[in-house]
C-alpha cells in the first residue's frame, strides 16, 4: 500500500553525493596537529580512537593527561596500558575540588616539561596531549611555550590536542581543528557520568 505521506531522501534534499568530494593536488605530510575543541563532549573520546588507530598501524603511541587525575581510573587508560601505550597523568583532578591551585600548577608544568621530553625525542610517531588547552586558558603557561615545541616537532611525529578554550595561536598551528559542539547532554538533566560511557 502506498502512503502518500511517506518522505523520500529526495524530498528532504539529502541525495547521496555523486560528485567526488576530495580537492584537487592532495599531497602527504610527514605529520599532523590535530586538535579538538569546543564545549561538547567527545573531545578525548576522539583522541583516543586514534590512539587506538596508531597502535593498529605499530605506531609507538604517548599519551601526557593534564587535568584527568591518574587516580580516576578511566578505562581509556587501561585499554592504553594494555595496548602498550606510554601513559604519564599529571592531573590532580577538577580545579574547583582544588585545596592547592599552585600545587595544580605545578603538576602541569611537570607534565609539559615531559610532553616537550617526550616530543623532541622523536620515539613516537603519535602523541596525546589530553586537556593541554588549559595550561594557557587557565593561565598556567604562556601559549608560546606550548606552540613553539609542537611547531618544532620532529617531522614524523603527530600530535593530538586537545580541551576546551583553544588560543587563537593552537588554531592556527594545528592542520585539523574539530569543536565540538554540545546539542544535547545527560549531564544538565541531571544524569550523572556513567562508567563505561563517560569515563
Amino acid at each position: 500500500m502506498n502512503d502518500d505521506t511517506t518522505s523520500s531522501p529526495s524530498d528532504a534534499g539529502d541525495e547521496a553525493p555523486t560528485e567526488d568530494p576530495r580537492p584537487d593536488g592532495l599531497k602527504r605530510a610527514d605529520s599532523l596537529v590535530v586538535l579538538n575543541t569546543g564545549n561538547g563532549k567527545g573531545k578525548s573520546s576522539s583522541a583516543f580512537g586514534m590512539m587506538v588507530r596508531g597502535v593498529a598501524r605499530d605506531w609507538n603511541v604517548g599519551v601526557v593527561q593534564f587535568i584527568k587525575s591518574g587516580n580516576w581510573n578511566v578505562g581509556e587508560e587501561k585499554v592504553g596500558r594494555q595496548l602498550g601505550v606510554d601513559w604519564y597523568s599529571f592531573g590532580e583532578g577538577f580545579t574547583w575540588d582544588s585545596d592547592d591551585m599552585t600545587n595544580d600548577i605545578a603538576h602541569a608544568e611537570k607534565g609539559w616539561a615531559k610532553a616537550c621530553e617526550l616530543i623532541s625525542a622523536g620515539d613516537h610517531q603519535l602523541l596525546i596531549f589530553d586537556e593541554l588547552t588549559y595550561l594557557s586558558s587557565f593561565g598556567w603557561l604562556p601559549v608560546d611555550k606550548i606552540v613553539e615545541p609542537i611547531a618544532n616537532r620532529p617531522r614524523h611525529v603527530n600530535i593530538i590536542v586537545t580541551g576546551r578554550d583553544a588560543a587563537p595561536e593552537l588554531v592556527e598551528l594545528a592542520d585539523t581543528v574539530t569543536e565540538m559542539t554540545e546539542i544535547k547532554h545527560a549531564y544538565t538533566q541531571g544524569i550523572g557520568a556513567m562508567r563505561g560511557l563517560d569515563y
